[in-house]
């Protein structure tokens, strides 16, 4: 059976249809043969205009599954379907030749099982998207203790923003506006845990990842994204990221977390200290 250089998919819940097409378009710039998973959560079927062709199916699920559970109906096909499959935002945009290089790296590291680029929003300022795995210190504080003595420092540890962001990176914690996964890789972690609903499931699939292959920021690679930050402006996307980080925290520990803490010390002793030094 033929497979797919690339499978794509793209959750959409009552989306700027603008910003939607200009994600679509992205892919649409590249050679490769895919195929484009359009997942809507809204309850009507209004942006199913935005199929444009053969290689783009649009999934109306008429109720928001939510993030994970959504994209898990794409990710599952993938599974037989391509050797690398891609979670995009409807948020991101990104030029030619940006695809390519990232299926080239794959093939020639398959010890890698994820790959994030460097993400900048539009003006180009760089988004510190590369995480240590979080405590409940680090989720909890920065989104309700921001002012509190010390938060700042934390946080720009927890952001490994002292790397400079300009090697490549072997991180734990990737964002999920962006994530290309290796296909066999997925087989042998698993999808989205759907029990989040949305926010910190891209912590929970990069970490599971991470415990078997590479997980790779590779900042030869520039996407942009626009980045609304929706949990600080709603109080329902607030308490669905609560809820996220309570399944997690459930599953991986509170603050006994063993491999949190080894993981996170390689990470710190690898990319911190030792540029420092």
């Amino acid at each position: 059976m033929k497979k797919y250089d690339l499978t794509i998919s793209l959750v959409m819940f009552k989306s700027d249809p603008e910003l939607v097409n200009e994600a679509i378009e992205s892919v649409y710039r590249s050679r490769l043969d895919f195929k484009f998973y359009l997942i809507d959560n809204s309850s009507t079927d209004s942006l199913r205009s935005l199929k444009k062709d053969d290689r783009c199916e649009y999934i109306h699920t008429g109720k928001n599954l939510g993030f994970g559970k959504a994209h898990n109906i794409a990710m599952a096909r993938a599974l037989t379907e391509s050797n690398y499959h891609l979670i995009l935002n409807p948020d991101v945009y990104f030029g030619e030749n940006t695809l390519e290089p990232l299926i080239t790296f794959m093939k020639n590291n398959p010890d890698v099982g994820q790959i994030m680029p460097k993400v900048c929003y539009p003006n180009g300022k760089i988004q510190r998207l590369c995480k240590l795995l979080p405590s409940p210190v680090d989720l909890f504080g920065r989104r309700f203790f921001p002012w509190f003595p010390g938060a700042t420092q934390r946080n720009i540890k927890y952001e490994l923003q002292e790397t400079g962001y300009d090697k490549v990176m072997n991180i734990p914690y990737l964002s999920g506006c962006f994530m290309f996964f290796r296909t066999t890789a997925l087989q042998d972690i698993g999808l989205f845990d759907d029990r989040i609903f949305m926010y910190i499931e891209d912590a929970d699939i990069t970490r599971r990842m991470h415990l078997k292959y590479k997980t790779i920021f590779l900042p030869l690679v520039t996407i942009y994204h626009h980045y609304a930050k929706g949990s600080y402006k709603s109080l329902k996307l607030m308490a669905y990221n609560v809820h996220g980080a309570f399944v997690y925290f459930n599953k991986w520990g509170w603050f006994f977390d063993s491999s949190r803490k080894s993981i996170n010390q390689k990470v710190v002793s690898t990319y911190l200290e030792r540029k420092r030094s």
